[in-house]
C-alpha cells in the first residue's frame, strides 16, 4: 500500500461550535469520532436543515471550553476491547450517558454543567430574543454533513500563503489533520473516491470536498471575525477546503499513524 501521509493531530468537539480538544488517540466509529459533537443547542430561529446554534450567530461560543467530566471514560466505548476482537462490521455499544458528561468553562472562567440553565442564558446574550435554545444530546456526532472531516496541513499553509497572514489550522475544525508526503495544497481533493487506511486497522472512504462557511473566518480562540479568510477560499477554491469521509472500518487513530491507499 502506498503511504500518502501521517496523522498530524486528532480533534473532537464535545459541544457543537464550542472549542475543541486535541487527542493523542481517538476511537473512530461508523458515526464518527467517539465523543465528537455529542451535545448541541437547538435554536428555534435556525433553518430546519441546520437547527443548532453555532458561532456563525453567537461568535462567543468559540470562547467556551467543554471538557468531559470523566476523561478516561469518555475516551472510547466501554466494550471496545470486545468489539475490536470481532470482524469489522460490528458497531461497538454507545457509551453510557454518564461517561460522556460534560462541563463547560465559560469565558469568565466559571464552570457550568452542560445542562445548567445559566449556560443557556450566557449563550443567548447579545443575540436576538427569537433564538430560543434547548440542549440536545446524541450518541451520534451532530455534524452538519458527514461523520469525519479531514484536512492537510499543506492546504492550510497554501491558504496562509495566499492571504499573506498567519492562519490557525483550528479554524477548519477538522477531526483529522494530516501531513501529506506531497507538498502541494489541496492534494486531498484528489483522494475523492479512494479508500484510505489509517493506522493498523481503521479505514475511510473520501466522499467529497468540504464546503466552507463563516466559521473559518472566526478566530478559534477569540471568536474575532476576519471575512478575508472565507472570501479568499471562496474566490480561489470555490469555498472548499478539506474533505469529508465515511468510515468503512472502525478503529483507534493515533498521532503519527501512517495513512495509506487501501484500494
Amino acid at each position: 500500500m502506498k503511504t500518502v501521509g501521517v496523522v498530524e493531530s486528532l480533534w473532537r468537539y464535545p459541544v457543537k461550535s464550542m472549542s475543541g480538544e486535541e487527542m493523542a488517540e481517538a476511537f473512530m466509529g461508523f458515526s464518527g469520532i467517539y465523543g465528537d459533537r455529542c451535545f448541541a443547542f437547538k435554536n428555534s430561529a435556525a433553518p430546519k436543515g441546520a437547527p443548532y446554534l453555532t458561532a456563525s450567530v453567537q461568535q462567543r461560543m468559540l470562547c467556551f471550553r467543554p471538557q468531559f467530566r470523566f476523561p478516561e471514560r469518555a475516551a472510547a466505548p466501554p466494550n471496545l476491547a470486545e468489539a475490536m476482537s470481532i470482524a469489522p462490521g460490528i458497531t461497538p455499544a454507545n457509551g453510557d450517558e454518564n461517561d460522556l458528561a460534560v462541563d463547560v468553562v465559560t469565558p469568565s472562567g466559571r464552570v457550568l454543567a452542560i445542562d445548567d440553565p445559566a449556560l443557556v442564558e450566557l449563550l443567548g446574550e447579545g443575540i436576538s430574543e427569537t433564538n430560543h435554545l434547548m440542549l440536545v444530546r446524541s450518541d451520534r456526532a451532530l455534524t452538519d454533513c458527514r461523520p469525519v472531516s479531514l484536512i492537510s496541513l499543506q492546504t492550510v499553509r497554501q491558504i496562509e500563503t495566499e492571504l499573506a497572514v498567519p492562519v490557525d489550522k483550528r479554524r477548519f475544525r477538522a477531526n483529522v489533520y494530516v501531513s501529506l508526503t506531497s507538498n502541494r495544497g489541496f492534494k486531498e481533493d484528489e483522494f475523492i473516491g479512494r479508500t484510505l487506511r489509517i493506522g493498523a486497522r481503521a479505514a475511510v472512504v473520501i466522499l467529497e470536498r468540504d464546503p466552507r462557511c463563516k466559521m473559518i473566518s472566526l478566530d478559534p480562540v477569540t471568536g474575532e471575525h476576519n471575512p478575508d479568510i472565507l472570501r479568499k477560499v471562496a474566490r480561489a477554491h470555490d469555498a472548499f477546503a478539506g474533505v469529508y469521509c465515511a468510515v468503512l472500518v472502525e478503529g483507534i487513530l493515533k498521532h503519527g499513524d501512517q495513512i495509506q491507499f487501501a484500494d
